[in-house]
């Protein structure tokens, strides 16, 4: 087990663009090179939902609900309801630290036929931590956190097509004011997301069926700084296409298949020579516009290690008389790209104005400090 304040300070420093390795090693036992891509607010990129949480992390060309703010805000324009909301709760890397919790709260609302508006709050506690001056003397306790808020507006241009965007404020406060020796402050900044969604009803071995196909860019935005005079880190933007495709098997039960891409659009760290200079790949230190561009080209290891970077997600959704729901998925990353890999279960329940969904990941627990990971979504939708 980590101790709290281990863990946290080796996540700070991480965070800030230290030198501070996270894992172990820096090369597989096959001999590849282990490159994690640093940002700033990784936790905009925590699955927040219990949905799509048990279908593998998938989510931008599934069925739209009050979560799709996060997976592709595009999809609120297709909702029914005039109105929704979903409170979504997970403790994470509960095999790590005991106190580490995501808490996520959407809103939309139909203007019309055509037009959706939505918002959503993201908070992200790591716990307390207790404070040490250099003397091991106790100076109080501190609880970091980060948070966002944003508003999303999404329309639909004919019957299959949809378009959205959302702007987002994003803080982090991960000190009361001193690391390292360093004057620390809280880092904040802008960004957007820009989305798209495409469904059709169609014939798939004699079976009605839908398919659907969506694409989210998200978190393009400001870097940011957590020091007047500090190393300024890249947002988490992200690049997310999917499809889905649903199939009405009789008039009792529907079966969804999905998949989805996603790859981080910023740079891809270069291998320096003992004196930091570059050897092989290209300087991150570049504009946001610059970065999300050349985030297609700039692995040292070239277009094998560009691919590397793609993470996959399955999943699979089956509801009977749309008032219960099993879900199951599997999400894939390249072992030297962060090595995650798990299998996710759920279910949901749907009664009168609420849905009820619950996820579990599935992990190796003496590798994985996501095994066990649950999530749990509530969800309302008001109006006929």
């Amino acid at each position: 087990m980590i101790k709290k304040r281990s863990f946290f300070n080796s996540l700070f420093a991480f965070t800030l663009g230290f030198p501070v390795l996270l894992v172990a090693q820096t090369t597989q036992s096959d001999g590849k090179r282990i490159n994690t891509i640093k940002t700033a607010a990784p936790f905009l990129l925590i699955t927040p939902d219990a949905r799509s949480g048990a279908m593998g992390d998938a989510g931008v060309a599934i069925s739209p609900d009050a979560n799709s703010l996060h997976w592709n805000p595009a999809k609120l324009a297709f909702l029914t309801k005039p109105t929704g909301i979903s409170a979504s709760y997970t403790p994470w890397l509960r095999n790590l630290v005991p106190d580490v919790d995501l808490g996520y709260l959407t809103l939309y609302h139909r203007l019309d036929s055509r037009n959706t508006i939505g918002g959503a709050l993201r908070y992200f506690s790591y716990g307390s931590i207790q404070l040490t001056d250099n003397s091991q003397n106790d100076i109080g306790v501190y609880s970091p956190n980060e948070f966002s808020i944003e508003g999303t507006y999404a329309r639909k241009f004919g019957d299959n097509f949809s378009m959205g965007s959302s702007i987002r404020y994003i803080r982090s406060s991960l000190s009361n004011g001193q690391f390292n020796g360093q004057e620390i402050q809280a880092a904040t900044a802008l960004a957007a997301d820009a989305s798209a969604y495409y469904k059709e009803g169609t014939v798939i071995f004699g079976t009605d069926a839908e398919l659907a196909l969506g694409i989210n860019i998200s978190n393009i935005g400001s870097k940011m700084s957590y020091s007047d005079n500090g190393t300024k880190s890249f947002l988490p933007t992200n690049m997310k296409i999917g499809g889905a495709s649903t199939f009405m098997l009789d008039d009792l039960s529907t079966l969804t298949f999905a998949l989805d891409l996603n790859k981080l659009l910023v740079p891809t760290n270069p291998i320096r020579d003992a004196n930091g200079r570059i050897i092989s790949g290209k300087d991150p230190d570049r504009s946001v516009p610059s970065a999300i561009f050349g985030s297609f080209n700039d692995a040292p290891g070239g277009f094998s290690e560009e691919l590397s970077e793609i993470s996959y997600s399955f999943g699979m959704e089956y509801w009977y008389n749309k008032q219960f729901a099993l879900r199951s998925g599997y999400f894939y990353e390249t072992p030297t790209k962060g090595d995650r890999r798990y299998f996710t279960l759920g279910a949901g329940l749907k009664y009168n104005v609420f849905n009820l969904d619950i996820a579990y990941l599935l992990a190796n627990q003496q590798t994985s400090p996501l095994a066990q990971t649950l999530r749990f979504s509530l969800v309302f939708n008001f109006g006929k």
